[in-house]
């Protein structure tokens, strides 16, 4: 079976070190660790600002260095296990693990630990925080500033319902490669609303219909499943009501099932997959 080069952290010349044996290429490297330093971080098909974004890092989310050249470092990120390039000036070398992670759509860091200091952000749901301290209702993070605590969770604790966090995100606009309310694809909204319930997830849609929950047919779709086509997936809001980041709206939208099916028929065709994740 052929590598998924998405997700294998390999090339003709070059390859993570636990590859060796498995990936032909010409050496093996052990990686660097780095961590996201600044709210998104876009990883690229090629080390070019006008490359394609296919995924981003999130603040504090790892990023193993396997090579960099000219301000870019290729690696993968083993959140969502994506491979491609990013900027090397928006990392930090991981000195610490996280504790508290956002649990908000979108949050400020402030100067000071007070709102009417300068702000800078905004942070996005699940970048991961390292606790420098505390003062009040604020928490200091590394390499960011003071947060209000109430927008954060400890690492560790998960939400229970991936339908309510992906509510929290309508009307975000419609972005390529995005995974958050500042811009998310249709898979990145999957990928956020499970992670921040404590699931893993694949990045891209196809990968998430060929390994998230159990296949169920039409006529069961309802609140929490999965509907799946080439190129797109939404999540059922009820029997009869679909979420999705979709290129029609260029937004998170709720939208009647059946005129999604219809109008995707256009565009992509049938359904490929129904799924139910519990």
């Amino acid at each position: 079976m052929t590598a998924d080069a998405r997700t294998t952290a390999a090339r003709p010349d070059l390859a993570a070190r636990w590859l060796e044996g498995l990936v032909p290429a010409a050496r093996y490297v052990d990686p660097k660790s780095m961590v996201g330093a600044v709210p998104l971080v876009a990883i690229r098909a090629r080390p070019s600002e006008a490359a394609e974004q296919r995924d981003q890092l999130l603040f504090g989310e790892r990023f193993l260095v396997l090579e960099t050249a000219d301000g870019w470092a290729w690696g993968q990120a083993p959140r969502d296990g994506y491979v491609g390039w990013v900027d090397v000036s928006q990392l930090a070398p991981e000195t610490a693990r996280p504790t508290y992670r956002i649990a908000v759509p979108l949050a400020h860091a402030y100067a000071e630990p007070d709102v009417r200091s300068p702000a800078t952000g905004p942070f996005v749901l699940g970048s991961l925080l390292c606790e420098e301290g505390r003062d009040g209702r604020f928490l200091k993070a590394a390499g960011a500033g003071w947060f209000v605590a109430g927008a954060l969770a400890p690492v560790g604790w998960f939400e229970i319902d991936p339908v309510a966090v992906a509510e929290r995100m309508a009307g975000a606009p419609y972005l390529w490669g995005g995974r958050s309310a500042l811009g998310v694809d249709c898979s990145g909204l999957i990928l956020q609303a499970l992670q921040a319930c404590g699931r893993a997830c694949p990045r891209d849609s196809d990968q998430q219909a060929a390994v998230l929950g159990r296949p169920i047919p039409r006529e069961a779709f309802g609140r929490g499943d999965l509907v799946f086509w080439k190129g797109h997936v939404a999540l059922g809001l009820s029997a009869d009501c679909v979420l999705h980041a979709n290129s029609a709206a260029m937004a998170v939208s709720a939208d009647p099932l059946e005129s999604a099916l219809q109008r995707n028929r256009q565009i992509y065709g049938e359904p490929t997959a129904w799924r139910r994740l519990c």
